[in-house]
């Protein structure tokens, strides 16, 4: 029914995926130097900061799912928080309806230094690389100073996304001087050197987290901070805890599945998806049949209403985990099922989460996985640099309802609810995949039909990150281009609203853990992913280059 357009590869030492060439050999170059997977993931992490900065950075946040060699697993929470001296009004709403309900006066919350929530991300790396990585942090870092400070060219997809914020780029005289030089985007094939953000970079890799606010860069953070107006703190910065959480697992035909758990609301959605779909024969209706995808349209209606009925920041909201990925629970929703017709669930999803984020998935040959998704929300976040460090600031505020009184209204402290979905499987204890996209709330339903395209059709890992998609929160139902014209002509003939769409979220990135104990790597068309993988060893023990004649005759 399609044709993949990228190749897969397959190693047995380590694979990475990223959504860049330049963080996939950033990857590598800690795995050829003797790191593990947690070395290799914050190495590829601060490269995408230089080389995707419009999608993620230091001052932004994100999510990461770990299986240990050992078999254990957990989830790093590195998601932004409301600064501490928010307050639920502290934005004017432009409107008490959709589609202009989260939007403020002036664009407080979407653009500019007010737009700004408390960053995770440093932190999390750091944490990260001291409690399970082995090479220096000095030396993860390497890359990413190397990408800032010599430069590197310009993909296609990086000075289209400069072109299309550029307006809001001028805004802000630090961000043009790096993206906009002499007034004009920086174009295709362009050199873009980020000197600032080098020593930015070369001070962290020192000093650690703690250089944030330390010495010459902490001076320019702390005069940004004072003077900019945004609700930030120093304070902000150094209270700011990550947290380790349990992650979401449910089951599937025999595998595992393993997921982030509240306030990403990833884990939950695809187990209770794929709870829902497994009293059907999957496999027999068919890949993208009209079938098969009224099915899946009607089980992410259910999952999305649910999500924005109850799924929050646990420490705000009391989230129901374990009712919502029950097997009873599905049977029980079941029941709201029609065979034959679209069936209505009310879901509007009051949110903003932008779907310009990036995902990194990376092995290695000892059985440490991470599948880590990180953004700075918007593109180009907040669209301000803070002066003197190049480093871009998020828009995570533009994530909390702007109106009191909400689910997702500010609090001080709050995170973010976000719709991060990276994925590991296992069947009969050992590894099968792991996986993850960016695409904001378009994230889980993209998620969970790889784990179907995988589990139920049979497909090869390439075909299943590239194979088309759908996606509906409750309204109209988004269908890629992929799937033919009779298929959509199908689906509206049962009452779905069809909006046919060139892409349903971001570039996925997956490992396939092969029975042979390799592992094969594959990214798809819709990002400029690239995987990459290791094999071959050190030498054979007791091998010299030179022949000892003591051990015999030479020929």
């Amino acid at each position: 029914m399609f044709d993949c357009e990228k190749g897969s590869v397959t190693g047995t030492r380590g694979v990475a995926v990223t959504n860049h060439p330049l963080a996939s050999a950033a990857a590598m170059e800690m795995l050829a130097a003797g790191g593990n997977a947690f070395d290799a993931t914050v190495a590829s992490l601060f490269a995408l900061t230089v080389v995707e900065p419009m999608m993620v950075g230091i001052f932004g946040g994100g999510t990461a799912v770990v299986h240990l060699a050992n078999g254990d697993m957990h989830v790093f929470d590195g998601l932004a928080t409301a600064p501490a001296q928010t307050r639920p009004d502290i934005y004017t709403p432009l409107s008490d309806s959709w589609p202009d309900y989260m939007e403020t006066k002036g664009r407080q919350n979407r653009v500019g230094p007010k737009a700004i929530a408390v960053p995770g991300n440093l932190k999390a790396w750091c944490q990260m690389s001291a409690e399970f990585g082995r090479l220096p942090l000095k030396q993860l870092l390497g890359p990413a100073i190397r990408y800032a400070e010599d430069g590197f060219v310009l993909s296609p997809y990086l000075a289209t996304c400069i072109e299309e914020i550029s307006p809001d780029l001028a805004l802000d005289d630090a961000i043009a001087a790096v993206f906009l030089p002499g007034g004009k985007p920086l174009q295709a094939g362009e050199v873009l050197v980020q000197k600032d953000y080098a020593n930015t970079l070369k001070a962290i890799a020192t000093g650690g987290a703690a250089a944030l606010m330390a010495g010459e860069l902490g001076a320019h953070v702390r005069a940004f901070l004072n003077d900019s107006g945004t609700w930030v703190t120093e304070r902000d910065i150094e209270d700011y805890r990550v947290l380790r959480r349990e992650p979401v697992i449910g089951t599937y035909r025999g595998f595992e599945i393993i997921g982030p758990p509240p306030p990403c609301s990833g884990g939950v959605q695809t187990v209770q998806v794929l709870n829902l779909l497994e009293a059907s024969d999957v496999a027999e209706a068919g890949f993208g049949t009209v079938d098969t995808l009224h099915r899946l349209i009607e089980a992410m209606k259910i999952a999305a209403a649910d999500r924005l009925a109850v799924i929050g920041d646990p420490a705000f909201v009391d989230v129901p985990i374990e009712r919502l990925t029950s097997k009873a629970y599905a049977e029980e929703r079941r029941r709201d099922f029609d065979p034959d017709r679209a069936r209505r669930q009310e879901a509007r999803i009051l949110t903003n989460e932008s779907a310009n984020t990036t995902h990194v998935t990376i092995a290695d040959g000892e059985g440490n996985v991470v599948t880590s998704t990180q953004t700075i929300n918007s593109l180009f976040g907040a669209r301000v640099v803070i002066p003197g460090t190049g480093i871009i600031a998020n828009n995570y505020m533009y994530l909390f309802d702007p109106h009191p009184g909400k689910a997702l209204s500010l609090a001080p402290g709050k995170r973010i609810t976000s719709g991060i979905t990276a994925l590991i499987a296992r069947k009969d204890g050992k590894l099968a995949f792991a996986l993850g996209l960016p695409g904001a709330h378009r994230i889980p339903a993209s998620a969970m039909q790889a784990v179907i395209n995988l589990i139920d059709h049979g497909m090869s890992l390439q075909e299943a990150v590239e194979a088309p998609r759908v996606f509906t929160w409750g309204q109209e139902v988004e269908v890629e281009a992929g799937f033919p014209e009779a298929i959509r002509d199908g689906l509206a003939e049962r009452g779905h609203r069809v909006l046919p769409v060139a892409h349903v979220a971001g570039g996925m990135g997956a490992i396939r853990f092969n029975p042979d104990g390799s592992m094969t790597g594959a990214a798809c068309w819709r990002a400029d992913g690239v995987p990459m993988a290791a094999g071959g060893g050190p030498a054979r023990a007791n091998t010299s280059f030179w022949p000892d004649p003591r051990r015999g005759k030479v020929y």
